[in-house]
């Protein structure tokens, strides 16, 4: 019943994003060229050679929204990666529609229809077409999202979930889906070859049945998914329980109990026939590297760019506020281990840790200049690491490098400490917008760190570079 309903989902979020494409289209031409809001100085098409481009619109919407992931269903996506995905979707679909009409009407529009402009798009309808979509297909996911929300709360169209284990694994996941009731599942029960104990009745789920009557409990609870969270010891009864919930049609989820070696997303791997998991897989390799590696270059120029005169009135700033040089130079552990030279403004007296040596910046610290103090709130004296970022040995986003006198100290104490460094250090992070930065949890650093790196995407660090832009300043812990 629940996949029939998610199959009738996709098809509806094909077909309304195919028609809100359209209507986004037909909206820029008519305030390009119909409102007066915008001057017409190079010819005033007719709407039917717009009409034309429609068809393709329709389609080319539902493939770009399918070559980002929209389609793939996920309970517990948030409203700002739900946006972020719609905005990077429809900058793919302009892209594409950029150059497939270019490819079009180079090659197969004859002359005369093209002296006419058949198929040729004005860049202000795509750049408006491109507002427009964003809205209107972020404002109908936002609708279909409070419906579902609604649904789920009144007990509609909930995924029927058991857990397969019912020790100290099986409450981390009972734990974790009760606290996020948003995403429409309703926990059944446990099954497990245990019994008595306090294991039963954690809060209020009942013991349905043992490993062995996993078939029977599907069919008589009608079972939509399956979480595996069997200790080490009794793995090897998870293939009985995943084949009966196979014949069952019972989607699994497999919570492995070996979360203290796999700290990134592993991946299967294929060695001439073998298959090999990979636990230390990261999505940040040669393609999604190079994208992100462009992404890096052309912000970092054009901030650079805007930022000159800014730059400069700072470093006027610094000499007349204290003594030494306009810019502070200090090693750092990047991509790989390898340490590179990051640059800052300097925020601090000159050879401000020759008798101290390396130690954690703290509030009203006495070692910051008058001025120091404002750039260091501010985190002003971050921006020359857009020299980094272009050079590349940064990016914009990513872990934030540490010190190699602290990365040796945390690299024995916290053993994911060094898989930060599976990419480049980043001007700001996921870890820094969500207050995690300076002198705080060093775990719950890596745990953020790790998060971004297993979930790299454009969306993500388009939507972290937001995040640090509107809440970036003046942060908690900017010392």
């Amino acid at each position: 019943m629940v996949r029939r309903y998610n199959r009738v989902l996709v098809a509806f979020y094909v077909i309304s994003d195919s028609l809100l494409g359209m209507a986004a289209f037909v909206l820029a031409y008519l305030i390009r060229f119909e409102s007066g809001l915008i001057p017409v100085t190079k010819g005033y098409p007719p709407f039917g050679q717009y009409v034309n481009v429609l068809p393709f619109i329709g389609v080319l919407v539902p493939l770009a929204y399918q070559i980002q992931g929209m389609y793939k269903l996920r309970r517990g996506r948030s409203r700002v990666d739900d946006f972020f995905a719609v905005f990077v979707g429809s900058i793919l679909a302009v892209v594409l529609g950029l150059i497939s009409t270019l490819y079009f009407q180079t090659y197969y529009v004859s002359d005369a229809l093209k002296d006419r402009g058949a198929y040729e798009v004005s860049q202000v309808v795509w750049a408006l077409f491109l507002l427009l979509n964003v809205a209107l297909t972020y404002s109908s996911r936002e609708l279909i999202r409070q419906a579902l929300e609604r649904r789920w709360r009144a007990g509609i169209g909930l995924k029927r979930v058991v857990i397969a284990g019912a020790g100290e694994l099986g409450r981390l996941v009972v734990d974790k889906v009760i606290e996020h009731r948003e995403l429409g599942f309703k926990i059944l029960g446990f099954i497990d070859d245990r019994a008595g104990g306090d294991h039963l009745g954690y809060r209020g789920l009942p013991l349905l049945g043992t490993l062995e009557e996993a078939a029977e409990i599907f069919q008589r609870e009608n079972v939509d998914q399956l979480y595996v969270a069997l200790p080490l010891e009794e793995h090897v009864k998870m293939l009985g329980v995943i084949e009966a919930a196979s014949r069952e049609y019972v989607d699994v989820r497999v919570v492995p109990d070996l979360l203290q070696f796999i700290a990134l997303r592993a991946r299967i791997e294929d060695l001439d026939g073998i298959p090999i998991i990979n636990i230390h897989d990261v999505p940040l390799n040669a393609f999604n590297s190079g994208v992100k590696r462009v992404l890096d270059a052309a912000i970092s120029t054009v901030a650079l760019l805007v930022l000159a005169v800014p730059f400069a009135l700072i470093a006027i700033a610094i000499r007349l506020t204290s003594p030494g040089p306009v810019f502070y130079r200090q090693e750092r552990m990047g991509l790989d281990g390898q340490p590179f030279i990051v640059h800052k403004f300097r925020s601090m007296h000159h050879e401000a840790e020759r008798e101290t040596g390396p130690i954690w910046a703290r509030e009203d610290d006495p070692r910051r200049t008058r001025f120091g103090r404002i750039l260091r709130r501010s985190n002003l004296d971050e921006l020359p690491q857009l020299w980094n970022v272009l050079k590349g040995n940064m990016s914009l986003v990513g872990p934030r490098p540490e010190r190699p006198f602290f990365v040796e100290q945390f690299r024995q104490r916290f053993p994911h400490y060094m898989l930060r460094h599976k990419v480049k250090s980043g001007m700001t992070g996921w870890a820094q917008v969500n207050g995690w930065r300076g002198n705080t949890s060093i775990e719950k650093r890596i745990e953020y760190d790790l998060y971004y790196i297993e979930n790299w995407s454009v969306a993500l660090d388009l939507k972290i570079i937001w995040l640090t832009l509107v809440k970036g300043f003046f942060q908690k812990h900017a010392y």
